[in-house]
């Protein structure tokens, strides 16, 4: 019996990244004080067909339903009941910015205890706390989750996240946010990506579109604005008019290689210096060859197989880029090897050894 092992893999190499396009100011910063709030409940999910917790392991689940029936009048104090359709779960969600009393939120929930499935389950009535302890939104109804279970009497399968599921507009918003946008006179703006180009550029637009100098760039990350300056009818027409500007942003040159799928996707800006570089594959050879041995006749023994085995390393010939010029770019280099049918993997081992030889000018980013 032989085995070949290549030291390769086969995936796919994505294109380098064009040059950047002018994008709106709302999908490159974020307003100082227009942010969401984090909510979080602990519950009981009942109606499961035999799939919830089981109270001998979690105790909390058993506690929580016992207080539950109590506020609903049903004393339970001294009962012994194991029902097995109900479990104990967290519940998560997201206050918007500028939530109004009586709109809802999607929720999601969590089992914490042994339950195997919340599938067709039903969420009890779940306060839902801020940071501060305050109950902002009350989440109950219908678990819709996104896996599947099925099992019999020697072996079960169970595909994806059954013990996990989301409830669409789930919760009602019981509390507003105090915040007052039209009280501010100024308002900054936080880059999610800081650079300083990006908002000196981001600067600049908002100045050119009032005609005026409204804004001013603090640092690498943030553009403050003088709304008072803006001669708006309030801050939220400010706002409507900055989040619509379009705005080219500068990144850094970067190089993203996922080395378990072998993806590779780099800036049409990377750059390399004069460089020369060899490239060889490894193929492993293990042979197996057991050889089978026998007692004499009459003899009194027993028949053996005794293993032989033989490796051995064989190295192909290299692939070789000699004096590459200083200004060629890295996606003209990675085409040239694309062409010479180096794999993405092996890629990858050349894009690490062009930057720890310091002829890749880029971050380098490996997942």
């Amino acid at each position: 019996m032989m085995k070949f092992i290549r030291i390769f893999l086969t995936v796919l190499l994505l294109p380098a990244i064009a040059q950047a396009s002018a994008i709106r100011l709302k999908d490159l910063v974020e307003f100082d004080g227009v942010r969401g709030n984090d909510l979080v409940g602990y519950g009981l999910v009942v109606g499961l067909n035999g799939t919830g917790d089981g109270l001998r392991n979690s105790p909390f689940t058993e506690e929580i339903m016992t207080n539950i029936l109590e506020r609903l009048g049903v004393n339970v104090t001294g009962e012994q009941f194991r029902p097995k359709n109900v479990a104990a779960v967290f519940v998560t969600a997201t206050l918007p910015p500028f939530a109004r009393v009586g709109g809802t939120v999607d929720v999601t929930v969590s089992a914490i205890g042994d339950s195997k499935s919340l599938l067709g389950g039903t969420l009890v009535m779940t306060p839902l706390n801020a940071a501060d302890g305050q109950i902002y939104a009350v989440a109950q109804g219908t678990i819709l989750a996104g896996g599947a279970v099925a099992e019999g009497e020697g072996a079960s399968v169970t595909q994806g996240v059954p013990t996990a599921g989301v409830i669409p507009s789930g919760a009602r918003v019981e509390r507003e946010i105090d915040f007052d946008l039209s009280s501010l006179s100024s308002m900054r703006l936080a880059l999610r990506e800081p650079d300083f180009t990006t908002a000196g550029r981001i600067e600049r637009a908002i100045n050119a579109e009032f005609g005026r100098n409204v804004a001013l760039m603090r640092d690498s990350g943030t553009v403050e604005i003088d709304v008072q300056r803006t001669n708006t009818r309030s801050t939220a027409h400010a706002v409507g008019r900055i989040e619509n500007i379009l705005v080219e942003p500068q990144r850094k040159a970067r190089v993203v290689v996922d080395q378990r799928s072998g993806t590779i996707v780099m800036g049409s800006d990377v750059r390399i210096s004069r460089v020369a570089v060899a490239q060889g594959n490894l193929t492993l050879r293990i042979e197996e060859t057991p050889l089978v041995v026998q007692p004499n006749p009459f003899a009194d023994g027993e028949t053996v197989v005794v293993p032989r085995t033989g490796a051995a390393i064989e190295e192909e010939e290299g692939i070789q880029l000699a004096e590459v010029p200083e200004t060629t770019s890295l996606s003209e280099v990675v085409a040239g090897l694309n062409a010479l049918g180096v794999s993405p993997r092996d890629m990858i081992d050349i894009l690490k050894s062009l930057k720890a030889a310091g002829a890749l000018h880029a971050e380098f980013v490996v997942r």
